[in-house]
């Protein structure tokens, strides 16, 4: 969608990166559980920005592709990842249509929610990947205005990966979380 574009586009535009390097708190914590548990290093990052998670996972020997709507965004994950001497595949692509091909060990998808994708990525899960997700949970009081299509109802992480054949590894409701109400979840295929 061309107005997601160019909202992106102006985020990514000022002398600032938008979100810091570091990758989330939730992926660097993460990390060293997730590589114990996946067959293969090959991940994918959804919306993923100026690339600081899928450059965090090729600084960890993952194959990482990055997906994001932005070219301002992935020209800047472009650079980051030469400066700190990575390769990361990124595509510039609008998420409502695009949707993985191949299999992944690991799908991220953090502040991002488009429910009507989330099959396909379980689809796109390799037996024994992991789909690790978080993103804003509406709740009383939160900051800002928010389109409720856009945010995550309380249990409904639980719901929609607990009918998947798998195992729910993570499921937590973060309600008063210091800058924003989220949800997690990290959900393995079964093998």
């Amino acid at each position: 969608m061309e107005s997601d574009r160019v909202k992106w586009d102006q985020r990514y535009s000022g002398p600032e990166h938008f979100f810091s390097f570091a990758p989330s708190r939730l992926l660097a914590n993460s990390l060293e559980r997730i590589m114990s548990l996946v067959p293969g290093r090959r991940s994918l990052d959804l919306a993923c920005g100026e690339g600081r998670n899928c450059i965090y996972l090729a600084q960890h020997g993952f194959d990482a592709t990055g997906v994001d709507i932005s070219p301002r965004g992935l020209e800047r994950a472009r650079k980051r990842a030469a400066e700190v001497g990575v390769t990361v595949e990124l595509i510039e692509a609008d998420l409502e249509c695009w949707r993985p091909q191949g299999e992944y060990h690991l799908i991220l998808n953090f502040n991002f929610l488009m429910r009507d994708l989330i099959p396909a990525l379980v689809q796109a899960l390799a037996p024994g990947g992991v789909l690790l997700m978080e993103t804003i949970l509406d709740a009383p009081g939160m900051p800002g205005e928010h389109r409720k299509d856009f945010l995550l109802q309380p249990g409904e992480l639980g719901r929609i990966f607990g009918g998947y054949p798998g195992r729910v590894l993570l499921l937590e409701e973060e309600v008063d979380a210091p800058e924003m109400p989220v949800a997690r979840v990290m959900f393995q295929k079964q093998v």
